[in-house]
């Protein structure tokens, strides 16, 4: 490294840990999480799922006007790299829009912040889903169901052999079956999946999101943990390819994904809960739980339209891997595909790091099942 980028870097990392000083704990996805998720389905339930849930959320303590001055104060112009500038810029611009969105959780201005941020499923992501749906199953009927605990053994089994830095959680408050939140894995202590299920958990929590984490930490920058702007389609996407790669992809894991594509659409034009709910049962055949728990998803903070990228982030993520020599500097952290060129540059600089884990399935793919591979590939 030539004594221009050290004196260069010296100043980038004192700039680096401002910014991140300034948007350490702004969480959008702990913002958003209902803290009386259990209570409301059981209510929802008991009154013949004809009333809307009516989620509460914990009450958030950002001056908004005072962080985005901060941050917009940043003296960005002082690093010199033109790659920095734009990274740095971009996601600056970037958690003003999700400082905008813990704001207003919980109000109806959450759905037009979630719009700003995420975007909204195109008529392409609406008929990719519906083709999901109309594939059959393939099931395996013998295929084992785990509980938490059995859960709990699976995941930090994988973890330990991949040599992740974790902990794992139980928790009896959550939406999903599992989240990587930092480096704590955290299970959700209702689950109940199938064995191949539980291993597409593992690839997707841990082979992608923990290992893009840990990955992100080990930069002499902070910039990856912060993640670059927009990066959830790029690591749901990454986090779904694993999945396929992994071999542990089934039509019912996709069908779920599509339905959410679905449902973040009729929120949008419906705006109700129950009937939304009421779309997914009767039009798509989903059962109780499920068509509860992607409803409530979607309808979560007043309106999170997040959950239509899955599919699309897949279909990018397949691409980039079958047609980019530098596919796994995506997991050089929070990254985002828009900006790989620009991390490929900073990497070559010597600003960032190549990604010390690199998730399993890429490294060893488990793809062995034609009918898999013909629906990975329809999905445009």
């Amino acid at each position: 490294m030539s004594q221009t980028i050290i004196m260069t870097l010296e100043s980038v990392v004192k700039f680096d840990s401002e910014l991140n000083q300034l948007v350490s704990g702004i969480e959008i996805l702990e913002a958003v999480a209902p803290l009386n998720y259990k209570q409301q389905r059981q209510q929802f339930f008991d009154n013949g799922c004809k009333t809307d849930p009516q989620f509460s959320y914990r009450p958030q303590s950002i001056d908004a006007f005072g962080l985005k001055r901060q941050l917009f104060n940043l003296p960005i112009e002082s690093l010199s790299d033109p790659d920095l500038v734009q990274l740095y810029a971009g996601v600056i611009n970037s958690y003003v829009d999700k400082i905008d969105q813990c704001c207003s959780v919980g109000t109806p201005d959450f759905l037009y912040d979630s719009f700003r941020y995420y975007g909204e499923p195109s008529e392409k992501d609406i008929r990719n889903a519906k083709f999901v749906l109309h594939l059959p199953s393939n099931d395996d009927p013998d295929d084992p169901t785990l509980n938490a605990a059995q859960i709990e053994a699976m995941l930090s089994e994988f973890a330990h052999t991949h040599e992740y830095e974790y902990a794992i959680k139980l928790d009896d408050n959550m939406i999903a079956n599992a989240l990587v939140s930092g480096t704590t894995v955290k299970i959700n202590s209702s689950a109940r999946v199938t064995q191949t299920d539980a291993e597409a958990l593992a690839h997707h929590e841990l082979g992608v999101h923990l290992a893009t984490t840990l990955n992100g930490r080990q930069q002499p920058l902070s910039i990856l943990s912060l993640g670059c702007p927009a990066n959830t389609k790029t690591q749901e996407g990454l986090a779904i390819l694993s999945e396929y790669m992994g071999g542990c992809l089934t039509v019912s894991r996709l069908r779920n994904l599509a339905l959410r594509v679905l449902a973040v659409e009729s929120m949008i034009k419906e705006k109700s809960f129950k009937t939304t709910f009421a779309m997914l049962k009767e039009d798509y055949n989903a059962g109780d739980e499920q068509a509860f728990t992607v409803t409530a998803r979607v309808y979560r903070g007043g309106g999170f339209t997040k959950d239509y990228v899955y599919l699309r982030g897949f279909h990018e993520m397949l691409n980039a891997y079958e047609t980019s020599s530098d596919f796994t500097n995506l997991l050089a952290g929070k990254t985002s595909l828009d900006y790989l060129p620009t991390i490929n540059r900073l990497i070559e600089k010597g600003f960032l790091n190549s990604p010390k884990f690199i998730t399993p399935s890429f490294a060893n793919p488990n793809v062995t099942d034609d009918i898999q591979t013909f629906i990975a590939h329809a999905i445009k």
